[in-house]
C-alpha cells in the first residue's frame, strides 16, 4: 500500500504537529450525551423502535436534483429510491426498473418499471414519473444533474410501466448514473406543489418517509407502511449530526447512537474493543484532496500548483494521520475501478530542489502565502495542520480558514478561495468520479480547471463502450491532469462504520452508504 521511503526528518515534524493538533482538538472528554456542542443528544425512548445515525456533517439538501453532498445521500439511502442500485458486490442491479433493454448500438434503453409502487404522498410511481424526473434532471436552472444527462436526446412514456430513453451518441457510465442521484426518484405532484422549498418536503417511494429536518441538528424520517419492498422492521430513524467524532463514538458507546457513518481514526481501538460494537472497515472508491482555484492568483500559476502538490508527502499523511485506514493517491481512481493504474497513483516523496525549483519558475523563488479553507471538524484541523507542516518547510505558508460543512461547498461553488479542502465519496463507474470535477463548466469543477485536451479525452472516455480503450483515455487524461496540478489528490478514504451489536440486518455496500430498509433493533 504504501511505498519504501519516508522522511525521518519530516515524520518527526508531522508527528510533533499531531501530538500539538490531537491535544487541542476538541475530542477530549465530552460527555457522552453530547458532542461538544454540535448537536444534542436523540431523544430518550418513547416506546418506538428507533435506529439512531451519527453523521459527521449536516445534509446540506433534501433534493436530488441540487445535491452534491455525501451526507445528502446517506438520507437519501432511506428516503428515496433510484432506478438501479448497487449491490453488496458493486454490481449495478434494477431497484426500481423490474428490467431493461438496450440496442446494439448502445444509444436506446428501454425500462421496465416495477408495479404498483407509491410515492410517499400516496401518488403512483409509473413512466410518467420517470420522465418528469429524468427531464427535471436535464432542464431545471438549478439542476446539478445536466452533466449526468448530457447524452440524454430524449425520454418517451411507451406505456404505463415503459420508458424509452434515447442518446445522441453511447454512453458508458448510464446505469452507473442511474444507480445514484441521477436515476433518484422524487415525487412529481411534491415538486409541483413546493416548487423552491421542495427541499424542506421531500418524498419518494423509500423505506421511510420524511418528517423533519433541524439544520445542523437532526433529520427524522417514519416507517414507510406501503413500501414496496416490505415494511421496514424500525418505526423511525433518525439522522444526527456530530462533527466531534470523538463525541460521536462515545454516543455509540453509551448507546445513545447505533450506527455512526464514519469512525475516526484515533477511535478505533476504542470501539474495536468495546464489545458492544462492530467496525465495518473497506476501502472505498472516494478520494480525498484539494481544490486549487485555476482561475485566480496564486494558483492560476502552474508551477505554484505544482510546488504544493509535490510538497505533500502523501505516505506520511496516511501513516500518520489514519495508521493504514487509508491508501494514499495521486489520481481518482481507488483500486476496483476500471481505470485505477498503480503507478500513476503511488506516492511520490517529496524533492526539495524540485520543489524550490518550481517555486523559481512560478516566480515565487523565496515562497509564497495562501489561504486553505476546510471543515470545523478535529479530524480537519488535524489535516490541515499536517499540510501547513509539509509546505512551510519549502517556504509555502498556508492559513487555515475553518468552515461548516454548507458554507464550503457554497465558497467552493463561488470560486470564491485560494485552495478547498473537499473530497468525493466515490461511484462504482469511474465517469462519475472525474468528468463533474475537471471538465470545463462541470457542475463540480470548483477549481475551474480548464483544459482542453482534458475535456477531449473525459468526453471520449464517456462515449467508449470498449474496456480497454477507455482505461487507456483515462490514463492520458490523469497524466495531464497531474502534469497541471489542476486538482491534489491526497488520499482514497476507507469507509469505517461503527454499529452497536443490536442492530441486525446490516448489509455493507461498496458505495459506503448505510441502508435502512432491512435493519432491525433488539
Amino acid at each position: 500500500m504504501f511505498s519504501k521511503k519516508a522522511s525521518k526528518t519530516l515524520m518527526s515534524a508531522v508527528l510533533g504537529t499531531m501530538l500539538l493538533v490531537t491535544g487541542c482538538g476538541g475530542g477530549g472528554t465530552a460527555a457522552p450525551s453530547t458532542d461538544g456542542g454540535n448537536a444534542a443528544a436523540p431523544a430518550p425512548s418513547t416506546g418506538k423502535k428507533v435506529i439512531n445515525i451519527g453523521l459527521k456533517a449536516d445534509p446540506p439538501s433534501m433534493d436530488p436534483n441540487i445535491s452534491t453532498s455525501l451526507y445528502d445521500r446517506q438520507v437519501y439511502a432511506s428516503l428515496y429510491d433510484k432506478l438501479f442500485e448497487i449491490d453488496p458486490s458493486g454490481k449495478i442491479v434494477p431497484m426500481l426498473a423490474e428490467s431493461y433493454e438496450v440496442t446494439p448500438d448502445g444509444k436506446t434503453y428501454t425500462f421496465k418499471l416495477k408495479q404498483g409502487v407509491k410515492f410517499h404522498d400516496g401518488t403512483e410511481f409509473d413512466a410518467e414519473a420517470v420522465k418528469f424526473n429524468f427531464e427535471r434532471n436535464m432542464n431545471d436552472e438549478k439542476s446539478k444533474r445536466k452533466g449526468d444527462m448530457k447524452f440524454v436526446d430524449s425520454v418517451s412514456v411507451v406505456d404505463k410501466n415503459t420508458v424509452k430513453v434515447q442518446m445522441k451518441e453511447p454512453f458508458a457510465p448510464f446505469l452507473s448514473i442511474l444507480a445514484d442521484r441521477g436515476g433518484t426518484m422524487v415525487s412529481p405532484a411534491a415538486v409541483k406543489q413546493y416548487g423552491d422549498q421542495y427541499l424542506n418536503h421531500p418524498v419518494g417511494t423509500g423505506p421511510f418517509a420524511f418528517v423533519e429536518q433541524v439544520k445542523g441538528d437532526h433529520v427524522t424520517l417514519k416507517k414507510n407502511e406501503n413500501y414496496w419492498g416490505g415494511a421496514p422492521k424500525v418505526d423511525e430513524v433518525t439522522y444526527k449530526v456530530f462533527t466531534n467524532g470523538t463525541a460521536k463514538v462515545q454516543n455509540l458507546r453509551s448507546g445513545m447512537l447505533d450506527i455512526i457513518d464514519d469512525t475516526p481514526v484515533k477511535e478505533i481501538p476504542a470501539v474495536k474493543g468495546d464489545s458492544n460494537l462492530t467496525l465495518t472497515a473497506e476501502s472505498g472508491w472516494g478520494y480525498q484532496g484539494l481544490y486549487l482555484n485555476n482561475s485566480r492568483a496564486p494558483f492560476d500559476n502552474k508551477y505554484l500548483r505544482q510546488a504544493v502538490d509535490a510538497a505533500i508527502d502523501r505516505e506520511a499523511l496516511v501513516k500518520v494521520l489514519f495508521n493504514g485506514y487509508a491508501a494514499p493517491a495521486r489520481t481518482a481512481f481507488a483500486k476496483g475501478s476500471l481505470a485505477y493504474n498503480e503507478a500513476l497513483n503511488a506516492p511520490i516523496a517529496p524533492d526539495a530542489a524540485k520543489i524550490k525549483d518550481l517555486l523559481a519558475k512560478g516566480g515565487q523563488p523565496n515562497g509564497f502565502s495562501f489561504k486553505l479553507y476546510i471543515t470545523s471538524s478535529p479530524e480537519n484541523e488535524q489535516l490541515g495542520a499536517v499540510l501547513q507542516n509539509m509546505w512551510k518547510q519549502h517556504g509555502i505558508n498556508a492559513t487555515l480558514e475553518k468552515l461548516e460543512y454548507g458554507q464550503l461547498l457554497e465558497t467552493g461553488e463561488k470560486g470564491e478561495f485560494d485552495a478547498l479542502q473537499l473530497g468525493w465519496s466515490g461511484r462504482q463507474d469511474p465517469d462519475q468520479n472525474f468528468h463533474d470535477f475537471v471538465v470545463k463548466g462541470a457542475s463540480n469543477n470548483d477549481g475551474r480547471i480548464d483544459l482542453p485536451k482534458l475535456d477531449e479525452l473525459v468526453m471520449k472516455a464517456r462515449s467508449e463502450v470498449d474496456e480497454t480503450k477507455r482505461k487507456a483515455l483515462y490514463e492520458e487524461a490523469t497524466k495531464l491532469l497531474q502534469d497541471e496540478a489542476g486538482y491534489s489528490y491526497m488520499y482514497h478514504q476507507f469507509v469505517l462504520i461503527g454499529m452497536n451489536k443490536k442492530v441486525t440486518g446490516f448489509t455493507y455496500v461498496p458505495d459506503g452508504l448505510i441502508r435502512t430498509a432491512t435493519l432491525d433493533k433488539q
